[in-house]
C-alpha cells in the first residue's frame, strides 16, 4: 500500500488514468466490432463505412497511448484488405 503522500497521489492519478484508457479501449474495440460486424454480413457499403469511422478512432488511440502505433496500422490494414475482398 502506498505510504508516501506523493505514491498516494500517484495511485489516485494511476486509478484516473486507467478508468480513461479503458473507456477509449473499450471505444475503439466497439468500432472495430462493428467493422467485424458489416464485414460479415457482407455489405461492401456499410463495412467500409465503418472502416472510415474506425481509422480516426484507432490513430487518436494511437496519440493517446492506449494503442502502439505499428499495432493500429496492421489492424487498420487487414480490415482494409477484408472490406475490399469483399467487392
Amino acid at each position: 500500500m502506498a505510504n508516501t503522500p506523493q505514491s498516494k497521489k500517484r495511485a489516485r492519478q494511476n486509478e484516473r488514468r486507467f478508468a480513461v484508457n479503458k473507456m477509449r479501449r473499450s471505444r475503439i474495440r466497439t468500432y472495430l466490432r462493428k467493422v467485424e460486424e458489416a464485414i460479415a454480413s457482407g455489405d461492401q457499403a456499410a463495412a467500409a463505412a465503418a472502416l472510415k469511422a474506425a481509422q480516426p478512432e484507432l490513430m487518436r488511440g494511437v496519440t493517446k497511448g492506449v494503442v502502439h502505433k505499428n499495432t493500429a496500422s496492421r489492424k487498420i490494414s487487414r480490415l482494409a484488405s477484408r472490406v475490399k475482398a469483399l467487392a
